[in-house]
């Protein structure tokens, strides 16, 4: 297994897909249908290569694995690639992912359907690349990457107002990034090397870290999205078409998370406890506010995207809790989420596919004449809410857990989101799936297709699976987060030992 350079062979394997469909063409029934198959065979043997990265993983060594390194840019800036208990789960949700938004986009999209699946392919390439560098040059230019296939996809198969959208998602992500560069010269300035592994053992100055911990910080929380720099997100997913957010949703919002995992608390320990207040201040604010605005909305993909800010809440400040459960939970929060959340978006994919309307009024009653779906539908609601038995229950108790050690009124206020979080979730469903099915428009409507099956029930499964055994997760990640949290508490006590001698 050693010497097969699986990484790369999973990173780039979509590349093969993108390939065969600059050679097929789409101009009849036949030729669309060879574009969707040759788009579902790549994505799905790329998931099926991609689970021999946890097959071959050793749960034990918290260290990098399944390493793949060459020179590339010659000043020491090498091709570089490595997964740990962090990154590898990441890896394993892009691509499960993958074949759902492909099945979700078989009758949705009418016109360019070759750019639009060759845009999603790219976009897999890039998310995969950023979880498995570990040169932080090579992290960059994934991370900025995962801009231009999104961008695209918004603004040309988006809804009513996607250029909009497209430049405010564009120009939001950018703006951080840019500070992320200058940091990223800085610390090669300072130490000498852009590789990760040597990054993380380097002492950066207390002062120096600081600096680089808020550049850092600039880009990771657009992504997140934090709060206040979340505007961009509601826009975005309101008029991304359905497999866009879910991918959105899915994975690029985990980006900064990772970010702040693999970069801010790991290399900055100093900063990372400095700042900790800030972030959770910010977070508390995410989870209370954009849980308020959610009530408000009209829109069922604003509501959603609303609740993933929130959500997202949860998960920066289980991180800079920097304890084993506030790490470990943010970790499961970030995996769970990206099922939850893609799972739900699915399922307003489906009556926005019957209706063409994302107006909750416009909707209620279909538990009448649609039961499959509204049992679907109320898994993934119940799991965005947290309930006891769904995986979104397990990461956010671990997180407010980890919180409660660090500080209790943060905890105690990070668990008003939970109260929240049922408000406005049972609200949707209650408009939306209960009361007398009224509404003429509503009275044709069909339960689920067999392609709507195939994309909800593995996602219940899933949702349920990791509810009641998350063994399989804290598994993989334990060894690493142990060693990550072991290092950034004996980067604190030296500091201190430090600053005692000299006082």
């Amino acid at each position: 297994m050693t010497d097969w350079p699986i990484l790369s062979t999973v990173t780039f394997l979509p590349l093969v897909g993108v390939f065969l469909l600059l050679l097929t063409r789409e101009d009849s029934t036949y030729g669309r249908r060879n574009i969707l198959n040759v788009s579902l065979l790549t994505t799905v043997f790329t998931f099926v290569v991609s689970l021999f990265i946890w097959i071959g993983f050793d749960n034990s060594n918290p260290g990098f694995q399944m390493v793949e390194k060459s020179p590339w840019l010659g000043t020491g800036i090498s091709y570089h690639l490595g997964v740990d208990g962090i990154s590898m789960l990441f890896v394993i949700l892009t691509t499960f992912l993958m074949p759902f938004c492909v099945l979700a986009s078989w009758h949705s999209v009418e016109k360019r359907l070759k750019e639009y699946m060759i845009a999603f392919l790219l976009l897999e390439v890039v998310m995969i690349g950023v979880f498995v560098s570990l040169d932080i040059v090579l992290f960059y230019v994934f991370f900025e990457a995962t801009l231009i296939p999104m961008f695209v996809i918004i603004g040309v198969w988006g809804g009513k107002d996607r250029v909009y959208a497209s430049y405010k998602f564009f120009l939001y992500t950018l703006a951080g990034s840019v500070l992320m560069m200058l940091a990223i010269m800085a610390m090669y300035w300072q130490a000498g090397t852009t590789d990760i592994v040597e990054l993380l053992k380097y002492n950066f100055p207390a002062n120096l870290q600081t600096w680089l911990w808020l550049a850092a910080f600039a880009a990771f929380a657009v992504k997140m999205p934090m709060w206040p720099v979340h505007t961009w997100l509601p826009d975005a997913h309101v008029q991304a078409p359905t497999a866009g957010s879910v991918i959105l949703a899915g994975v690029m919002l985990k980006l900064g998370g990772y970010g702040f995992i693999r970069i801010s608390l790991a290399m900055f320990p100093l900063a990372s406890d400095y700042f900790a207040p800030f972030v959770f201040t910010l977070s508390i604010l995410a989870i209370i506010y954009t849980s308020l605005v959610a009530m408000m909305q009209d829109d069922i993909k604003k509501l959603i995207a609303y609740s993933s800010v929130a959500h997202m809440g949860f998960v920066t400040m289980g991180i800079f809790a920097a304890n084993m459960q506030g790490v470990q939970g943010a970790i499961f929060q970030m995996l769970s989420h990206g099922i939850v959340s893609g799972a739900l978006f699915l399922c307003v994919g489906v009556i926005y596919d019957r209706l063409h309307t994302r107006e909750i009024a416009a909707y209620g009653g279909l538990v009448n004449n649609m039961p499959k779906y509204a049992v679907a539908f109320m898994v993934f609601t119940m799991a965005n809410v947290g309930l006891p038995g769904t995986s979104g229950f397990v990461g956010e108790f671990l997180t407010v857990i980890g919180v409660f050690q660090v500080n209790t009124w943060v905890a105690l206020f990070a668990a008003t989101g939970v109260i929240l979080s049922a408000c406005y979730a049972l609200w949707l469903y209650r408009r939306v799936i209960w009361g007398a099915l009224e509404k003429e428009s509503l009275k044709g409507l069909m339960d689920l297709t067999t392609r709507e099956k195939l994309i909800l029930y593995p996602l219940v499964a899933l949702t349920i699976f990791y509810g009641v055994y998350p063994a399989p997760i804290f598994d993989a990640t334990a060894a690493s987060v142990d060693l990550l949290v072991n290092n950034y508490a004996a980067a604190l006590q030296a500091a201190q030992d430090l600053a005692l001698t000299v006082h």
